[in-house]
């Protein structure tokens, strides 16, 4: 007779996770939030993005399937569509294209580059519901005894690894962990890290794919402050500016490829007010 163990080793130590059904994406979620009010902010903000990213996947996977039939000089193709931040006479700030799209806007979407390949929509929605999961370990005040909820400010910018590490504890696949771990800011490099003397571990906090960079894009017209509140293409740019003009010019390639979002309409459905 022989001894069986249950003990896991590295020789039989499973390669790969589960992908999140919806409603364990959900679980997911409510098994770590302190209060319905962490839920509501948090898991609400994961859905508004999984939205906004579905909206872009969609679009671009459009834009690859007409790219046979665009001109060879739409910006569509080219990639160049002259987005640059300008003021009117009242000083009020906006996007313009030098370029014109070949192709109409869709779901408020304007622009966008043509792909090198389909994107995974289905991915795109489950990492945009999980992207921000490690927020709930950085709440400073967590609406569990009715006070208003808080974030932990300095040490936010770990809430990407928090969420990735929650995931790959959980049995989630490292494919849609890492929609956790990869999504902050416009990507956060190893030099950023060490320069700036953030609170995370030297290494690149930068997507993996094209899902993973959808999701990163969609996450900055949403914001979970209180009240929640969406960000209009502009005033993002505005705040990526504070961070550097390279930091400015990787938000407005961002959106050059992936297009520009008009949140107005999506304000209105989520009953969100929107930062101009």
């Amino acid at each position: 007779m022989t001894n069986e163990s249950n003990e896991t080793t590295e020789s039989n130590k499973p390669t790969t996770g589960y992908i999140p059904t919806l409603a364990q994406v959900d679980e997911l979620h409510r098994k770590i939030a302190q209060s319905q009010a962490a839920y509501d902010l948090i898991h609400g903000h994961c859905v508004v993005v999984a939205d906004i990213a579905r909206r872009m996947a969609r679009r671009q996977n459009a834009l690859f399937t007409r790219r046979c039939t665009l001109p060879t000089d739409a910006p569509e193709k080219t990639g160049d569509f002259g987005l640059e931040l300008t003021k009117d006479n009242t000083g009020e700030e906006s996007l313009g294209m030098l370029h014109m799209p070949a192709v109409p806007s869709t779901e408020g979407l304007t622009g966008g580059t043509v792909p090198p390949w389909l994107i995974d929509e289905h991915l795109v929605v489950i990492g945009g519901l999980l992207h921000d999961i490690g927020t709930y370990f950085l709440l400073k005040q967590d609406g569990s005894d009715g006070e208003p909820l808080k974030f932990d400010g300095p040490h936010y910018v770990q809430h990407g690894l928090k969420g990735y590490e929650y995931l790959l504890n959980e049995g989630v696949d490292e494919s849609i962990a890492q929609f956790a771990r990869n999504h902050t800011g416009v990507g956060l490099t190893r030099e950023t890290v060490e320069s700036q003397g953030l609170p995370l571990p030297p290494a690149d906090y930068v997507p993996m794919n094209l899902e993973q960079e959808v999701v990163m894009v969609a996450d900055k017209y949403n914001s979970k402050s209180i009240p929640p509140k969406f960000l209009t293409a502009e005033a993002y740019t505005r705040k990526a500016a504070r961070f550097g003009e390279s930091n400015k010019r990787e938000w407005l390639r961002l959106l050059e490829r992936y297009g520009v979002l008009d949140v107005k309409p999506l304000a209105e459905q989520y009953h969100m007010r929107i930062a101009e």
